[in-house]
């Protein structure tokens, strides 16, 4: 079993924000949350790891909080 990784992980996690944001450039609302979602399982594919992702929810569950 692999833990999730909850440090930074990312070589260049400013490119990815600005990435992320043109992703999202002119999109509305409703677009917008559809790349989220499309975003998450694509990631989640990529995991594939049960666990992991069920740590993940987990995790974001809790930064609701």
């Amino acid at each position: 079993m692999t833990d999730l990784i909850l440090t930074p992980n990312l070589d260049s996690a400013d490119d990815f924000y600005a990435g992320l944001l043109t992703a999202h450039e002119g999109l509305d609302r409703a677009e917008s949350d559809a790349l989220n979602a499309r975003l998450v399982l694509v990631l989640a594919n990529h995991i594939g790891d049960a666990e992991v992702l069920s740590q993940a929810l987990k995790a974001a569950r809790l930064q609701d909080n």
